[in-house]
């Protein structure tokens, strides 16, 4: 299969690395085109207001992969790749594999998923992968894990253009107690801003968050109270796969705002949709 992989730790990253020289050894064909330094946490942004620039790489991976170093953002170099470098859209995208979980309400910031969100956009089934590990450099069953999936994938392909997003436990592959499909939970932080002085004398804030392990759970509709989450399972030792989607409408607030009244505009919303 034809391949494109991104991430957002950057071109030297050692998630990116493996997972690259693994999938063109299982012999797929592998194109790379990531940021040229680490862009984490930057989200679905793209690059408006200067240009773009894409270096071909040619000492970081194995001779089978064609590799750029980009110096936008994830979703830039998934853009760009599929509008500019690519002779051909990819079978499958491909994000990761990141340094660090990219579970529950951590994906609204994610570059790692981002990247993989702006393949689906483009009706190309997509995988986000994740180490869930900030200093774990074992990254072997989570490159296994990959390319087992895309075997399985390519023998069964998807129906309908999706967005997984997986989470691989930072533990050795025999102690992973197996693979579940999961919903999305929350991930809350303690936002703390140090405040701090530069050299010249002028203040500056540094992020430095901390993770509330303890949290609550989005309720789950009656459908899936069975599903676990992202973030249950994977301290279980599971591998976790979480189906993603672009649409964020709410069905809930749908149905709850539609007999809202607005003083001064005639009408309501349901005569509205009526008319």
């Amino acid at each position: 299969m034809k391949i494109l992989i991104s991430n957002d730790d950057g071109i030297f990253a050692q998630g990116i690395r493996s997972l690259a020289n693994a999938l063109a050894t299982a012999g797929h064909e592998v194109s790379v085109v990531c940021p040229d330094r680490e862009r984490s946490a930057t989200g679905h942004g793209l690059t408006l207001h200067q240009p773009i620039r894409a270096e071909i790489i040619e000492s970081v991976f194995e001779p089978g992969v064609t590799a750029w170093a980009c110096d936008g953002t994830p979703a830039d170099c998934v853009k760009l790749a599929l509008w500019a470098l690519l002779d051909k859209p990819p079978d499958f995208v491909l994000s990761g594999i990141n340094h660090g979980p990219n579970l529950g309400t951590d994906i609204l910031c994610s570059g790692t998923v981002s990247a993989a969100m702006e393949g689906f956009m483009e009706g190309i089934p997509s995988i986000a992968f994740s180490l869930a590990s900030y200093t774990s450099g074992e990254f072997e069953p989570a490159v296994n894990f990959a390319v087992s999936l895309l075997a399985q994938l390519e023998k069964q392909p998807i129906t309908e253009p999706m967005l997984l997003n997986v989470n691989i436990p930072a533990v050795k592959q025999a102690e992973i107690t197996g693979v579940t499909i999961a919903r999305q939970g929350i991930r809350r932080y303690f936002d703390i801003f140090q405040k701090r002085t530069d050299p010249r004398g002028k203040t500056y804030y540094w992020l430095a968050g901390e993770l509330l392990e303890e949290v609550e759970e989005i309720p789950a509709p009656d459908a899936g109270r069975d599903i676990p989450t992202d973030v249950e399972a994977i301290r279980r030792n599971c591998i976790t796969i979480t189906p993603l989607q672009y649409n964020l409408t709410s069905s809930v607030g749908l149905h709850a705002l539609r007999e809202w009244q607005f003083a001064g505009f005639s009408g309501s919303i349901e005569s509205v949709k009526k008319e």
